[in-house]
Formats: C-alpha cells, sequence, structure tokens
C-alpha cells in the first residue's frame, strides 16, 4: 500500500498515510477538524533496477537501429567550424 503526505492548509498539521489507491482521500484534519486535509504532491519512493532501464546500459554494445550513436564518448575525426574558421598565428600576413 502506498504512503501519502498529507497537510492541513489552515494550522499547517502535516501527516504520512498509509492507504489504498481505492481509499477515499482524507479531508478532516486530526489536528484542527477543519476541511482543509489536502494530499501532498511528494517524489516518488522507487527506483527502477535492472538491464535496460537506463542510458548506460546501452553503452559498448551496438548501435540502436535508429542511427543514434552508442554514447561510447569516441571523438570525430573533423574540427569543429568555429575552430577551422579561427586564423592560425602561421596564417597570419604582415
Amino acid at each position: 500500500m502506498p504512503i501519502y503526505a498529507y497537510r492541513c492548509e489552515d494550522c499547517g498539521f502535516a501527516k504520512d498515510v498509509l492507504q489504498k489507491i481505492s481509499d477515499p482521500q482524507l479531508t478532516d484534519c486530526p489536528s484542527c477538524g477543519k476541511s482543509t486535509f489536502k494530499k501532498q504532491l511528494t517524489a516518488a519512493g522507487f527506483q527502477l533496477k535492472g538491464t535496460g532501464w537506463y542510458v548506460t546500459d546501452f553503452r559498448g554494445g551496438s548501435a540502436p537501429a535508429t542511427g543514434v550513436s552508442s554514447g561510447t564518448g569516441a571523438k570525430s575525426d573533423a574540427a569543429p567550424a568555429s575552430a577551422a574558421a579561427a586564423p592560425t598565428p602561421a596564417a597570419k600576413a604582415d
């Protein structure tokens, strides 16, 4: 069962509640009794592990059929356009 974080918008009381997904949302604050007890948006508490979930799992293997490189960090032989356009000190004329 998931744990949901609730907080009262009126008094600021906060509580984590273990509930089924099908359980109705809580609305009454246990501290002040007002109907301002709201479910908070929190980060997911799980991680995907195993092969196939991360970019690093595909490194070193063959490139995918989409034509994207495998990301092994190999450098290209061609110089970047900005480096090719810059004059070198030997090419300067006096």
